[in-house]
């Protein structure tokens, strides 16, 4: 075993002091073992090569755990609260709340973030490859896809939200297209895209529209900034029937002109925004679009879906068309069930969605066929809800925007904001 010289060896320190020429990718971990004679063997430490970063594939394909390994994804975008909720910013106490939420890997935050980025990578590709001429069938399958893949459907577990929504011009909501649907976008339509993700059951629900000819710019743009002041007037304490106010005086500050004729936007008075709960996407609080005297507050943990719809028409939708979104009733009965295949799909329903909405196309994706008369059976015996589309009148053009807020111990974080919206 070798000696380390004494450094107080006049020559020995002058041949340690030389400078040693080495490559500079080498690194010299430790001078050792110097023999009499004065040289110094050193022992280089190779670099470990560096991971590579996993790229996104385009269309959207490759699963987000393989890219974001440490289960950490990006947050949305961060707003203060107002007024009399300044100081959950900077307070100590509240920054160990969301610390503890933070690391629950059961809770919220990360599950709904994975959401916000899925949507984002989603919607980033449909909104560059929409355009007049595609199937609405053809849409709704490259956005579900999309989903499917990024955040790895597995059940319950993670996967769809809801049912695709691509509802053109006057129909505002709550249309998907079935598997024989040949609908085509045209130049002059106003498509509103509504989806969503789950993780865990958190859900992540946001909305854009797209126009294909300037006449609507103003109509999306009024509803875009509606959708803006919701999201800045919500926050913990603020109250339900204020936030509306303040939505509705934005919207109908703008008008559009179509062919010479001025319309004003009307806020859609009957459509609103929700809390949402795990695996319930309308929860039991609603920002409706309207002022109304409402008291309920916002509280600290919730997550709203901030919404809002404009429209040239009425400002008013109805029920119509068949309808292609349903979803098992949270409180459903437990009631016994005549039909076998009630009992069967019923099974379906329970394994692949639960309470969470879902359309024919999932079901036969699930593996079911001949199931109306079924599924009308869980309809009459009040196990299953329909949500028919949502009509505004003929001839009008809607709009929507929405966005998913978290309502954090210090912060709103408005989980699904992108570049885009």
């Amino acid at each position: 075993m070798g000696s380390v010289a004494d450094p107080t060896d006049e020559s020995m320190r002058e041949q340690i002091s030389q400078e040693i020429d080495v490559d500079d990718n080498d690194d010299i971990e430790e001078v050792n073992n110097a023999d009499p004679s004065g040289s110094a063997k050193k022992k280089k430490k190779k670099k470990k090569p560096k991971k590579k970063r996993v790229e996104q594939s385009d269309p959207p394909r490759i699963p987000l755990s393989k890219i974001y390994t440490d289960g950490n994804y990006p947050e949305g975008e961060i707003q203060p609260y107002k007024d009399d909720n300044v100081w959950r910013t900077t307070s100590e106490e509240k920054r160990y709340t969301e610390r503890m939420v933070d690391q629950n890997p059961e809770e919220t935050y990360q599950s709904i973030r994975k959401g916000g980025e899925v949507h984002r990578l989603v919607r980033q590709h449909a909104r560059k490859h929409i355009r007049p001429g595609m199937s609405l069938k053809e849409i709704a399958e490259n956005i579900e896809d999309g989903v499917r893949a990024l955040v790895e459907e597995n059940g319950l577990e993670a996967g769809i939200a809801f049912p695709t929504g691509l509802n053109l011009n006057h129909c505002a909501a709550h249309y998907s297209p079935k598997s024989l649907d040949t609908t085509v976008v045209s130049q002059g339509d106003v498509l509103k895209v509504d989806f969503g993700v789950h993780v865990k059951g958190r859900i992540l629900d946001s909305a854009f529209t797209m126009n294909f000819e300037p006449t609507y710019d103003k109509l999306l743009e009024a509803v875009k900034a509606a959708t803006d002041t919701g999201i800045r007037e919500a926050g913990i304490d603020a109250r339900l029937g204020e936030i509306a106010g303040a939505i509705q005086e934005t919207m109908e500050s703008y008008e559009v002109e179509v062919n010479g004729k001025v319309y004003p936007v009307k806020t859609i008075e009957n459509l609103s925004g929700h809390l949402i709960k795990p695996y319930q996407i309308h929860g039991d609080k609603s920002i409706l679009l309207v002022k109304n005297d409402d008291p309920r507050k916002m509280e600290e943990g919730e997550y709203y879906a901030v919404e809002t719809f404009g429209s040239t028409g009425r400002g008013r939708i109805v029920e119509g068309g068949e309808c292609s979104h349903f979803a098992k009733k949270v409180d459903a009965p437990k009631v016994p069930l005549r039909l076998t295949t009630a009992k069967s799909l019923l099974n379906t329903i329970n394994k692949n969605f639960g309470t969470l909405a879902f359309t024919q196309r999932y079901l036969d994706r699930a593996g079911e066929s001949k199931y109306i008369l079924a599924l009308n059976h869980l309809i009459s015996q009040g196990i299953v809800e329909e949500y028919p589309p949502l009509f505004d009148q003929r001839g009008s053009m809607t709009a929507q925007f929405e966005h998913t807020i978290l309502l954090r111990p210090t912060v709103k974080e408005v989980v699904s904001r992108g570049d885009d919206y």
